[in-house]
């Protein structure tokens, strides 16, 4: 009896070792291909649609994060339908923009979520748009709104406001859901084409996901929030010599470690 009983003990516990086994070994990441995500802010939806006519000819793909998404005219709406289309991202920016952590701080978050979420979740939804990440305004967030936000996106982005060595940067996908993006406008005061050249030789070397953000492309720059096409040029022509992949903010789910 006492032998049957220790054989029982033994089996149970070899079935735990390998369910714990299978567990650790699901949260893995998985494998994927080195590449940028190029993401675009606010509503500059004519400015898009361009930057677009621009860069298809690298066989690009992009990530527009649409706020005041009822204030866009119908010609827009068009234009980002077509984009979709296409098989770029629309994504979620905000209903009205509002910075996150300032917001919440004087309001709480249950008058976010309804205020500045909800509506752009249904209004986009209406229009005819399948909203599955989002972009916090002006970058800023905590953990408390990445948890209120998790039940509704399955990626959340913030930014990378630093200029620190590649290895030490933010803006690279880390298996996580929260991800960060670094600011290709002009008027960012750590962008040059010289650092965004490095973040890119270090996506490639290393094999990541780079994360980059702009707001309106234009040929030349006049304020701020503003992205040159040339810039946009430099980084889809590094990525096609270099057999880099073009990714969009939504690709990052099924790249997250299963649970």
């Amino acid at each position: 009896m006492k032998l049957h009983y220790t054989k029982a003990l033994f089996f149970l516990m070899f079935l735990t070792f390998f369910s714990c086994e299978n567990k650790k070994q699901k949260q893995e990441s998985k494998p994927y291909k080195a590449g940028v995500i190029l993401s675009f802010d606010d509503a500059y939806v004519d400015e898009w649609y361009e930057a677009d006519q621009a860069l298809k000819k690298y066989g690009w793909k992009a990530t527009f994060n649409v706020c005041r998404i009822d204030s866009i005219g119908k010609p827009q709406i068009k234009k980002l339908l077509q984009l979709q289309k296409e098989g770029h991202e629309i994504a979620g920016h905000g209903y009205h923009h509002y910075n996150a952590v300032k917001f919440v701080n004087q309001n709480g978050i249950d008058a976010y979520m309804q205020q500045e979420v909800d509506p752009m979740i249904v209004s986009m939804k209406r229009l005819g748009f399948n909203v599955t990440t989002f972009a916090y305004p002006y970058g800023e967030r905590s953990d408390a709104l990445d948890k209120a936000l998790s039940d509704d996106f399955k990626i959340i982005r913030g930014r990378a406001f630093g200029g620190e060595a590649p290895e030490k940067q933010d803006s690279f996908f880390s298996n996580s859901k929260i991800v960060f993006a670094f600011d290709i406008d002009n008027s960012h005061i750590h962008f040059s084409i010289p650092y965004v050249l490095e973040l890119l030789d270090y996506a490639q070397k290393h094999n990541k996901i780079l994360l980059l953000c702009g707001h309106k492309p234009v040929k030349n720059v006049t304020e701020n929030y503003q992205t040159k096409i040339e810039t946009l040029e430099f980084i889809c022509k590094y990525m096609k010599l270099n057999n880099l992949k073009f990714y969009k903010t939504s690709d990052l789910d099924d790249l997250l470690p299963e649970e």
